[in-house]
């Protein structure tokens, strides 16, 4: 059994029926980019960004967003120590490997974009003094998309840093059923650890340096451009989109085992990576069509390349 195998196995102790999610959530993790959980509560965003600390062997902290949460909250600040008569630095939430940045569209934009920043740079500047963060790091943001009330909604610009999109959606028969007849605030405490920080970042690594045919990267600039078509999208997908599409596919191609990309590995990540990226244009709106149906017809329509 490969490693990602145990990642996986540990997680599935208290996120059930999951396994797209957890899959892609590490695909995520694996490329160094950050994750999106987009749903309604109680579905198990928090417990996942736990449960994915614990397997890791991360240091992990939460925050809990609300309006008056400041940036200096996130990256610190210095404190004058009266004994000393000098400043003395107090690091803040994000100096840790995985970070939850939990319901992140009811806190002020202010604080929104110095997360932001911070998940960009791997650095925060406070009082001019630059400090690296822990390495690796990676943020997992949770949104409420159906709560309005005293939220801050990501714009675009924003939202284009989250390398991947997900939605937990509410569980199957029988996997409510083990929801109900297990106790995740216990069962949480048996996930043991089965990589650490050192090990993640070989990890990375390999991913980083995975075989990629060159007909592949043609294939993502055509899915690309295509998405850039006024018919599709008002907002077609950026550069930095086209990047983290062959990155995430990279790091599912990791987990299933293999050095090398296939074009099946862009197709299985192209929802997750696309969905928040690209918005539609007013004629297909009207016409009633959805981001997940245009972007799957794009899809059919590029002819998939021989490697």
């Amino acid at each position: 059994m490969s490693k990602c195998d145990d990642i996986k196995r540990e997680i599935k102790k208290v996120i059930h029926g999951k396994d797209s999610v957890i899959e892609m959530t590490l695909a995520a993790v694996l490329a160094k980019g950050h994750i999106l959980l987009e749903d309604i509560p109680g579905v198990g965003k928090t417990t996942l960004a736990v449960a994915f600390s614990r397997a890791l062997g991360l240091d992990y902290r939460r925050m809990q967003f609300t309006p008056d949460v400041l940036p200096s909250d996130l990256i610190g600040f210095n404190m004058y120590d009266k004994s000393t008569g000098e400043f003395t630095f107090r690091e803040g939430a994000v100096y840790t490997n995985l970070f939850l940045a939990d319901e992140i569209n009811r806190t002020s934009p202010k604080t929104q974009s110095a997360l932001l920043e911070v998940m960009e740079e791997g650095k925060a500047t406070v009082d001019g003094v630059t400090r690296a963060l822990k390495n690796p790091f990676v943020v997992i943001a949770t949104d409420n998309p159906y709560g309005s009330s005293g939220t801050q909604k990501l714009p675009e610009s924003q939202l284009d840093r989250f390398m991947i999109c997900l939605t937990m959606g509410y569980p199957d028969t029988m996997s409510a059923i083990n929801v109900l007849k297990g106790d995740s605030s216990k069962t949480i405490d048996t996930i043991i650890s089965v990589t650490s920080a050192e090990e993640l970042l070989a990890m990375q690594e390999a991913v980083e340096n995975l075989f990629v045919d060159e007909a592949l990267y043609d294939y993502i600039v055509a899915l690309s451009e295509e998405t850039r078509k006024e018919d599709y999208f008002s907002l077609g997908l950026s550069p930095r989109g086209s990047i983290a599409l062959l990155k995430v596919a990279k790091g599912l191609a990791y987990i299933k085992g293999r050095d090398y990309l296939i074009p099946e590995d862009i197709h299985n990540v192209f929802l997750p990576v696309l969905g928040h990226r690209v918005k539609l244009s007013s004629k297909q709106r009207a016409a009633g069509k959805d981001v997940d149906t245009l972007l799957l017809q794009i899809l059919n329509q590029i002819p998939i390349p021989k490697v």
